[in-house]
C-alpha cells in the first residue's frame, strides 16, 4: 500500500545532501526550495559549482556536510561508494543521534543490511529509501520512495518524502527497500526492451511509430514506457529518445542494476529469463560504447544501423 504522510515528528531546518548527480542535484534544489537549509558534497567540482549556482551551500568534505544537520540524504552511484563513505571513511561517526539518515542510493541489499546494522549499533536512525521516476521525477518533485527500515523512522522522515516525491512505499526492515527497487528495475528494463523491439517491428512493417504507439498505450500492451518514456525517436518530444538520448537514466546505471538484480535471483535461486536476457542487451549497448546514454536507446538495437 502507498503512503503519503500527512505529518512526521522531525521539523526540518537544514539537511545534508552527499552525491549530487543527475538526480541528486534537483533533489537537493527542492529541498532548498522549501525553505529548507542544505549543506551538500560531490566529488565532482562541476556537481559543487551548479549546486553552488543554485544557493546550496557546499563542503569541501562528507563529514563537514554532517554538522548541525537534522537529517541526511544520500545518492551515490554504487555499493562501493556508500561502504566506502559510511563505513571505511567513518561517517556514521560524525552523525548525530538525532539526524535522521536516507540512503536513496539503489545498491545490493545485502551492503544496505550491513550499513544499516552499523547504524543501529550507533542508535542511529537510518532508512534505506531507492527512488523511482528518473530524472524527471526528480526535478519536479514527483519521486516514488521505496522504503527499508524501522517504520517509525520513515514518519520522522516524511517531510523530507513529501517534497520530494509524491509515493511512499514502506517495504519492510532494512534492505527491503533494495530489494523492491532491483525488482521494479528489472521489469522496467524488460518493458522498455519489449517496447522498443515491438515498435522496430511496427515500422519496419510500414506503420507511423506515433500511432503503433497510440494504440499499445490504449490497448492491452500498455506499459509505463510506452506511456510516459517512449523509446522512439520523435514520438514523445520530453522523452531522451527525442533529444538524442541525452540525460535520463544511464546505461551504465541500468546495466548495474541488472546485475544487482542478477545477484539476488541467484542469492534466492529465483529463475528470471527474462531479466537475464536484459541484463544481457544493456551489456551490449554499454559495450558499444553508449554507457553515457539514456537507457530508452536499447531502441537503437532495433533500428537500421
Amino acid at each position: 500500500m502507498g503512503k503519503k504522510s500527512s505529518g512526521g515528528s522531525l521539523k526540518m531546518k537544514k539537511v545534508g545532501f552527499i552525491g549530487l548527480g543527475n538526480m541528486g542535484l534537483p533533489m537537493a534544489n527542492n529541498i532548498l526550495k522549501a525553505d529548507i537549509e542544505v549543506n551538500a558534497f560531490d566529488l565532482s567540482k562541476d556537481a559543487m559549482q551548479r549546486a553552488d549556482e543554485l544557493g546550496i551551500k557546499t563542503k569541501s568534505s562528507a563529514s563537514e556536510v554532517t554538522e548541525n544537520i537534522d537529517a541526511l540524504i544520500t545518492m551515490l552511484p554504487n555499493d562501493k561508494a556508500v561502504e566506502n563513505i559510511f563505513l571505511k571513511e567513518g561517517l556514521l561517526e560524525k552523525i548525530s543521534k538525532n539526524t535522521i539518515v536516507i540512503e536513496s542510493s539503489t545498491i545490493n541489499p545485502e551492503v544496505s543490511k550491513k550499513v544499516s546494522k552499523k547504524a543501529k549499533e550507533m542508535n542511529i536512525s537510518m532508512l534505506d529509501a531507492p527512488v523511482s521516476g528518473g530524472v524527471k521525477g526528480a526535478e519536479l518533485g514527483t519521486l516514488t520512495f521505496i522504503v527499508g527500515g524501522e517504520e517509525a523512522d520513515l514518519e520522522k522522515a516524511a517531510p523530507l518524502f513529501k517534497i520530494l516525491g509524491d509515493k511512499i512505499f514502506y517495504a519492510g526492515k532494512a534492505g527491503s527497500g533494495q530489494i523492491a527497487k532491483l525488482c521494479n528495475n528489472m521489469l522496467l528494463a524488460i518493458h522498455m526492451c519489449g517496447t522498443a523491439e515491438t515498435i522496430a517491428m511496427g515500422v519496419n512493417n510500414g506503420l507511423d511509430p506515433v500511432i503503433l504507439s497510440e494504440i499499445m498505450k490504449n490497448s492491452s500492451g500498455g506499459n509505463w514506457s510506452l506511456e510516459k518514456y517512449n523509446p522512439f525517436p520523435g514520438v514523445m518530444k520530453e522523452a531522451p529518445a527525442s533529444n538524442n538520448y541525452s540525460g535520463g537514466f544511464l546505461n551504465s546505471l541500468m546495466l548495474k542494476d541488472l546485475n544487482l538484480a542478477e545477484e539476488l535471483a541467484n542469492q534466492s535461486k529465483s529463475n528470471t529469463p527474462m531479466g537475464k536476457l536484459a541484463r544481457e542487451l544493456y551489456e551490449e549497448l554499454n559495450n558499444q560504447g553508449f554507457e553515457g546514454l539514456d537507457f530508452s536507446s536499447v531502441q537503437q538495437n532495433y533500428l537500421d544501423k
